[in-house]
């Protein structure tokens, strides 16, 4: 613990400490008790010191004290400040006054980057130098003053003269349209799809979204509205997108393998050939070609009938042999009155 490290015999090379006690006053608005604590806070791991039992002497300790302590008292303030907003509400709020962007920013505006000890190199380099300071400050106040001045640094000093709590919480970034913007830049394909509707205990109805990109789940979002549970979901993603690069990958892999199935060509090119499939045909053609073989044709048929015809100029009785033999005259004559004068 720190209270355990004799902190006053590690030599810090520090300014003079009239003109920190001086700085740190115009940043907390108090001077400190065991200035010791703060000079641990602003002291950077690249410093690279170390106590006389030879354990590194920075502000990572510190700083993880004060990113818990931060959460409860900040967490506090929103719970007060916003009586009866749901928890979603809450917790949004309070995300936004300690994300890093932010501290970083109070940081800057506070002038604690120039109180922090390094290297030198890596203050530029790092982004999250100052908001480290800022929450081993947190956790220096603490230790030096306990939980309530605590809550007047943050009440006094920042609230009220850095950041209107109001504007954070009510500031709405559209995660969505900052999703979709990057989808159509990219050329890949987003879908918000609903995958639940519920109640929660009290009777509020809840929605559940998820994104796909190309087919591929992206992250999920919960919220009391579906535009809340959308942007929740485009803000998971768009978090998923950044540390992930291997997501990045899958996503134009998956974008890849469609575009080259929609530019395949086509193959198999339709026949220009005109079918007269609109006739019926009773017999094969096999047959009707055996039968245009056998069957004489018009021309035959009528020459044959003429050839006929000019061999027979008159009617020839020997054609007929309906009659048995050759009739007498006289059997002729007597024929003929017995049909005459018969019964």
């Amino acid at each position: 613990m720190l209270n355990n490290i004799i902190i006053d015999k590690i030599k810090l090379p520090f300014r003079k400490e009239k003109e920190l006690f001086s700085s740190l006053y115009q940043i907390l608005g108090f001077y400190p008790r065991k200035i010791e604590y703060y000079k641990m806070a602003l002291m950077h791991k690249s410093v690279a010191r170390r106590n006389a039992k030879g354990k590194p002497v920075n502000n990572e300790r510190l700083e993880f004290l004060g990113d818990a302590i931060l959460d409860a008292v900040v967490g506090d303030i929103v719970y007060r400040h916003f009586d009866g907003k749901r928890e979603g509400f809450l917790t949004n709020t309070r995300s936004k006054l300690v994300q890093r962007d932010t501290l970083n920013r109070l940081a800057q505006e506070m002038g604690i980057n120039q109180l922090i000890l390094s290297s030198g190199h890596n203050n530029s380099h790092n982004s999250y130098v100052g908001g480290n300071a800022f929450e081993a400050l947190v956790g220096a106040i603490y230790l030096d003053r306990g939980y309530d001045s605590c809550m007047r640094f943050m009440q006094k000093q920042i609230l009220k003269k850095l950041i209107n709590i109001d504007k954070v919480a009510y500031k709405e970034v559209n995660f969505k349209s900052k999703l979709i913007e990057w989808s159509q830049k990219n050329k890949v394909r987003l879908d918000f799809q609903q995958v639940s509707q519920s109640k929660d205990e009290t009777g509020s109805p809840t929605f559940v979204y998820k994104t796909c990109i190309e087919g591929l789940e992206g992250s999920k979002g919960k919220g009391y509205s579906k535009k809340e549970s959308q942007q929740l979901a485009a803000k998971e993603t768009l978090q998923r997108l950044k540390r992930e690069p291997q997501f990045i990958d899958a996503i134009f892999e998956a974008k890849a393998n469609r575009t080259k199935m929609e530019e395949a060509p086509v193959i198999n090119v339709p026949d220009t050939e005109e079918k007269n499939d609109f006739i019926i045909f009773t017999t094969t053609d096999e047959e009707q070609t055996k039968q245009a073989k056998t069957m004489p044709t018009a021309t035959e048929m009528t020459e044959k009938k003429n050839n006929k015809l000019d061999n027979n100029d008159e009617f020839d009785l020997s054609d007929i042999t309906a009659t048995p033999k050759q009739m007498s005259r006289e059997d002729i004559i007597a024929a003929a009155e017995a049909a005459a004068f018969g019964e």
